[in-house]
């Protein structure tokens, strides 16, 4: 019988007044999936961040995928705080992250980030060079390099992206 376990992160804005709930198949099992309700504030992007790197160490990843993992949710959140909602502080972003099997039998951490935004497809820019000095421009080289999959499907109302990591 699946047991739901509740819990807010202190620093996290809701959207709505309903608690952050998190799934677990049993008491003592690790979370299978947990889903976070946030404003687009970038004060969310630590506790968002902080949120899915204890998923993904719950799930076995070593320190340096977690790390990985949780860099690239911060910049992909980011870049929908910035670029679908033009920097707008009250917008819903609801992030999931999930323990599933991939083909082969492996396990992998799938994450969604569902905005209502402009729903632009980044992968269908062109690419500008990075330039260090000048702010912005890394978090789609950081998805590309760290994710096995990066997903953008356009919604009718904002875009759903896909971020895919299985554990090596």
């Amino acid at each position: 019988m699946a047991q739901s376990t509740r819990f807010v992160v202190s620093a996290m804005r809701a959207v709505t007044d309903r608690p952050i709930t998190s799934s677990r198949s049993s008491p003592l099992s690790p979370q299978r999936r947990i889903e976070l309700k946030v404003a687009s504030d970038p004060a969310n992007l630590a506790s968002v961040r902080k949120a899915i790197e204890e998923f993904a160490a719950g799930m076995g990843f070593d320190e340096k995928a977690v790390a990985e993992i949780g860099l690239c949710v911060n910049e992909a959140m980011a870049n929908v705080i910035r670029h679908a909602y033009q920097g707008r502080t009250d917008r819903p972003v609801h992030v999931t992250a999930a323990a599933e099997k991939a083909d082969g039998g492996k396990e992998q951490i799938t994450i969604t980030l569902r905005d209502w935004g402009n729903g632009v497809d980044p992968s269908t820019l062109p690419q500008r060079p990075h330039d260090p000095h000048t702010p912005g421009g890394v978090g789609l080289i950081c998805l590309r390099q760290w994710m096995d999959q990066v997903l953008y499907n356009r919604q009718p109302d904002g875009m759903l992206t896909t971020l895919i990591r299985p554990k090596r």
